[in-house]
């Protein structure tokens, strides 16, 4: 394990120790949790991103998506616990 040194304000480091506290666990681990969780957080928002493009750029070539609405009521029906089929893609343009 690498030793990194962090400058941050002395504000933030006491909310830190604090919340360490409280949460029974050393400053240094609470810190290391903290960026940990940052990261994935990063990693998660950038795989949403890819995806995202990726599905967008695939619409644009195929010229295929879901009425929007459809996906409404479907996430509307499913939220109810009632039964629904998946809307079913089709052309948007020509």
């Amino acid at each position: 394990m690498s030793t990194t040194s962090l400058k941050i304000p002395d504000d933030l480091k006491q909310l830190a120790a604090g919340a360490a506290r409280r949460d029974g666990v050393s400053t240094h681990a609470f810190m290391v949790e903290a960026i940990r969780s940052a990261v994935l957080a990063a990693e998660l928002r950038a795989a949403f991103v890819a995806d995202a493009v990726a599905a967008r750029a695939d619409a644009f070539e195929t010229g295929l998506g879901v009425d929007a609405a459809a996906v409404h009521d479907h996430l509307r029906s499913r939220a109810r616990g009632q039964p629904t089929r998946k809307p079913e893609a089709g052309r948007w343009r020509d």
